[in-house]
């Protein structure tokens, strides 16, 4: 039977994972912050606390069978996706909150371990779980990791031609990945956006180069660098 204070530590101990990883991802301005962070891993702790004495009440010594306290955990496990996937947003090419949603996910598991009373297995969670967030964050700007981006270029029918742009582009050093092209007959105008690939030193200097160089080749209406 669980007792009191055992119950108050591993609520206790969920409730500071959940402060600790959810400074980070406030600090950080996530849609997912601190106290998302903190009700969804006391959350997870209190529901596995629940479903462990929901075993213990239901336990009848002459009966072989028990219930299973693992089958809330795993529907909380379930449930928090849809929490985890509104964190998610996506802003026109760029994708935002993979990270935030993973911890959601994470701090799930951690709140379930807490309150399943594996204290030393959640301590372990949380101390990889703080490597990962601010450890490894501190050697990720030295990693020679690759920025995408794309360069839509509105330009007349006849010129310039979609090979010329992508000569230049690659010129100007934007690696090429994609073309889409959009036809305009009304207005006699196309519409090429290019998926392009960058070192992020570079996005400044590459982003300026591309923009004032199109804007001044002839038949090119307009030019736009997301």
């Amino acid at each position: 039977m669980i007792t009191e204070k055992e119950i108050l530590v591993r609520v206790s101990l969920a409730f500071l994972t959940g402060v600790v990883v959810g400074l980070d991802r406030e600090s950080h301005g996530r849609t997912a912050g601190l106290r998302t962070m903190i009700l969804v891993c006391v959350a997870a702790a209190l529901g596995m606390i629940l479903s462990e004495q929901l075993a213990e009440l239901n336990f009848v010594p002459e009966v072989a069978w028990r219930a299973d306290p693992g089958r809330l955990a795993a529907g909380m496990l379930t449930g928090i996706g849809f929490l985890g996937a509104g964190t998610i947003m996506r802003q026109e090419h760029v994708v935002r909150g993979v990270t935030t949603a993973a911890m959601l996910w994470f701090v799930t598991v951690l709140g379930l371990a807490f309150g399943g009373g594996k204290i030393f297995l959640g301590l372990i969670g949380l101390g990889i779980a703080l490597l990962t967030l601010i450890g490894i964050s501190v050697f990720e700007k030295y990693l020679k990791s690759d920025w995408y981006g794309h360069v839509t270029i509105t330009a007349e029918f006849a010129r310039p031609t979609e090979e010329s742009i992508k000569q230049q582009l690659q010129r100007l050093g934007a690696a090429l990945q994609d073309l889409d092209l959009d036809y305009d007959t009304l207005h006699q105008q196309r519409t090429m956006t290019f998926a392009i690939r960058v070192r992020p030193a570079e996005v400044f200097k590459i982003s300026q180069e591309v923009v004032q160089h199109f804007s001044k080749e002839p038949g090119v209406l307009q030019v736009k660098w997301t």
